[in-house]
């Protein structure tokens, strides 16, 4: 599998660059991402030869399917980190909510957050490129507050990384920061941003591509790398849970093989619906893949009328935190698929200079042939967490944020997967609420849900509350570069 640029090449970088390249030094010429050249096809005789195998020996094969550039041994030691799960056989559960709804539950892992699902084996395979090659990286993680934990936890104490955190000051719940500041790992380096996630996330980005920040590592013998989903070593692992759950319907007998289902992705960064696009394009048949967000809706936006608009709008805080995002970065992968490089760029350039761009009505049509999209208010996911937990089912707000689109967005009665993305612990709070608990502090709150819904709360999530705190420090964004300047 070979890479390339979503804005095209700019004569210095290499036209096309291997898996290992593209996740080592993820930035793209003018500031663009990498994608595959080509997809490899999943037919039906992969689906058949897989309905009953552990997850592992799925994403194993799948990785090979992809022909990827790394050892065979370090990709078996990267898949055994899913034996921190729950149930290591099948890390990611199905639950069956309605007739034809079924929760796809991803984050049965060490953070208790969907993210661990990539950046558990992720983090291993570029610790592993790192060491094998003995150059040091600085690893940058912006954080909405479930990707940051799961950074820091994948690269605790791996040689030849640095990991350097950053997240909103105040814009996480009271779990995702203690997962962050509680964290001791002598390579790890948390700082809280005065700010929302858009300013952490650009920050980043601008490090990223900036030649005058590059250089100064360079001189320092030290190399750039980043774990958001810009980075495609988290993207190649989130295209896998979405076939696993399709296949897992087929072996519950809840669907024929080949019968297509709907996938509702709550959205924030685009990650996770961008591996359910590749899983539809490699294969899998997806009628449609409906994109959930709340009340910062700029992709429903998008979707439902061609536009990203971010003039008209500004961030709002709500319940469901890792979504109170404006600019998706992963919306740029689709529109280089659908519209190629040349109007990528145009579009891209567009929205930096003018706040926004508009899709020409053909390229509108052209999107809504895969997605469609609704949002939720915090109010709408308060009520479907209080239907849901007197069926017995509690979920997190950003699952809550689902429902909408699943009974109102589908054009046909088809099996649908719903995805949930985060333990309701990292929210228990909002939980409490609606179970008719008043609590304003996590630690109450998590007791409060755990004895009302006879839920009990994960070791990880109970030691969090009695770590001290390592890292206090909060910083201005204007101060980020400095900062990482005088880690090193």
């Amino acid at each position: 599998m070979e890479f390339i640029e979503t804005r095209g090449n700019d004569g210095v970088k290499t036209a096309k660059v291997p898996f290992s390249k593209a996740i080592l030094e993820p930035s793209a010429s003018f500031g663009g991402l990498y994608v595959p050249q080509e997809l490899p096809k999943i037919d039906d005789q992969f689906i058949q030869s897989h309905l009953y195998s552990p997850y592992k020996e799925l994403a194993f094969d799948f990785l090979n399917l992809c022909d990827i550039d790394i050892d065979p041994d370090t990709l078996t030691v990267a898949l055994n980190r899913y034996d921190l799960y729950d149930d290591p056989l099948n890390p990611v559960p199905l639950e069956q909510i309605e007739d034809d709804c079924f929760v796809s539950e991803l984050y049965h892992g060490p953070t208790r957050a969907f993210k661990d699902m990539a950046l558990q084996p992720f983090g291993y395979i570029l610790g592993s490129l790192a060491k094998e090659r003995d150059e040091r990286y600085i690893i940058m993680a912006a954080t909405s507050g479930d990707t940051g934990p799961a950074t820091l936890e994948t690269f605790k104490n791996q040689e030849n990384v640095k990991v350097v955190c950053l997240y909103p000051d105040g814009g996480t719940s009271d779990v995702q920061r203690l997962q962050m500041v509680t964290e001791d790992g002598a390579n790890l380096h948390v700082f809280g941003v005065k700010g929302d996630f858009d300013d952490t996330q650009n920050a980043l980005k601008s490090l990223l591509s900036s030649k005058d920040f590059n250089a100064t590592l360079e001189a320092k013998n030290v190399k750039l790398s980043a774990a958001n989903s810009v980075n495609f070593g988290r993207i190649i692992f989130q295209i896998i849970y979405h076939i696993y759950s399709y296949i897992a319907l087929i072996r519950d007998k809840k669907i024929e093989a080949g019968k297509p289902v709907y996938l509702v992705v709550p959205s924030g960064n685009f990650g996770n619906a961008l591996g359910a696009y590749y899983a539809k394009k490699m294969g899998i048949p997806i009628k449609k893949i409906l994109i959930t967000s709340n009340q910062n809706n700029v992709l429903t936006d998008l979707i439902q009328n061609g536009e990203y608009d971010l003039n008209s709008r500004e961030l709002v805080k709500t319940i469901s935190p890792a979504m109170d995002i404006l600019k998706s970065s992963n919306v740029e992968r689709v529109l280089f698929d659908k519209f190629g490089a040349t109007r990528t760029k145009e579009l891209m350039e567009h929205l930096v200079a003018h706040g926004f761009y508009r899709l020409s009505s053909s390229e509108l049509d052209a999107l809504r042939e895969d997605f469609d999209a609704s949002f939720s208010t915090d109010e709408e996911c308060e009520s479907v967490m209080g239907i849901y937990a007197t069926k017995g089912y509690i979920m997190d707000p950003h699952t809550a944020t689902c429902i909408k689109a699943y009974e109102q967005l589908r054009e046909e009665k088809l099996k649908t997967i719903i995805y949930s993305t985060a333990e309701w612990t990292k929210f228990s709070p909002v939980v409490a609420k609606v179970l008719g608990g008043q609590a304003k502090e996590d630690i109450e709150a998590l007791s409060y849900v755990s004895k009302k819904a006879s839920h009990p709360i994960s070791t990880k999530i109970q030691e969090l509350f009695s770590k001290p705190i390592i890292h206090k420090e909060i910083i201005s964004k204007d101060d980020i570069q400095a900062r990482i300047i005088a880690l090193l």
